[in-house]
């Protein structure tokens, strides 16, 4: 089924969405820093037949505004509210990868909105002292380097560096970093929220998804955070690193619609 394309204004900024459509339950998908919504094709095509799935590119990223200023997680998540009230979506489940993970916690917890649940794939929980090396370092610098070449040059990179991934999620990898704006790694300057009281006002069921090679949540912080709310599960994906969603995208799909079965039931 071919995915519809639209735009939402909303928060001063015009934001591009993909969405298959459809009478059914609303799933919304939040990408991480550097990706975009087009990223979610596969698990997309594997909710579509029972859900209406909507990709939003967050600001600074894909075909959605990139404003100079005005990036954080609050003001992410109010993009996320806007868009899910504009587009009527009734008790969307909210699905968030890195960025979008800690994006989604930050909706989950505003509680404005009801959300019939909250899928957190390997969020950026990250310590003060954390969050300050990550910003102090040349991820930046970096991204500048690799959008002054070539985008063919860089899909080549990548599948050398990432051979077990589809050559389809290279191209849509390759293609969201080159739409993705300087002004967007603003989200990376402190503080976040702290991740250990925001988990703790979150009142809906929710999964944390973990890998097991380099992720940014610890088999120890997710049984931590779990223990902290009981409304957590944590499910961790083998032979999976921080990019879960691609580096096993069967399987974390399987996850993900057996726990939409689940509250759905």
């Amino acid at each position: 089924m071919p995915m519809h394309t639209g735009t939402c204004s909303a928060n001063d900024i015009n934001i591009h969405y993909l969405r298959t459509g459809g009478d059914k339950p609303s799933v919304v998908l939040l990408h991480g820093l550097t990706m975009n919504g087009a990223c979610w094709t596969d698990l997309a095509l594997a909710l579509e037949k029972d859900y209406d799935v909507v990709m939003p590119d967050a600001r600074g990223h894909g075909k959605t505004s990139a404003p100079h200023e005005r990036y954080s997680y609050d003001i992410l998540a109010t993009d996320v509210l806007i868009l899910i009230e504009t587009l009527r979506l009734n008790n969307p489940v909210l699905v968030g990868h890195s960025m979008g993970g800690m994006t989604a916690a930050v909706v989950a917890s505003q509680a404005t909105i009801q959300l019939r649940g909250l899928v957190l794939a390997d969020p950026t929980f990250l310590t003060p002292k954390r969050q300050q090396e990550v910003y102090d370092s040349d991820v930046l610098t970096q991204h500048v380097k690799i959008i002054g070449r070539s985008k063919e040059d860089f899909l080549a990179e990548l599948q050398m560096r990432n051979n077990h991934r589809s050559y389809e999620l290279l191209e849509l990898i390759a293609q969201a970093r080159f739409q993705t704006s300087s002004h967007a790694f603003k989200i990376l300057k402190p503080p976040n929220s702290d991740y250990t009281k925001l988990i703790t006002t979150i009142d809906i069921p929710t999964l944390l998804i973990i890998g097991d090679n380099g992720a940014i949540i610890t088999p120890a912080l997710a049984s931590e955070l779990a223990r902290s709310n009981k409304r957590i599960r944590v499910e961790q994906i083998k032979d999976a690193g921080h990019g879960i969603p691609y580096d096993q995208p069967e399987h974390f799909a399987s996850v993900v619609k057996d726990f939409l079965s689940l509250i759905n039931a």
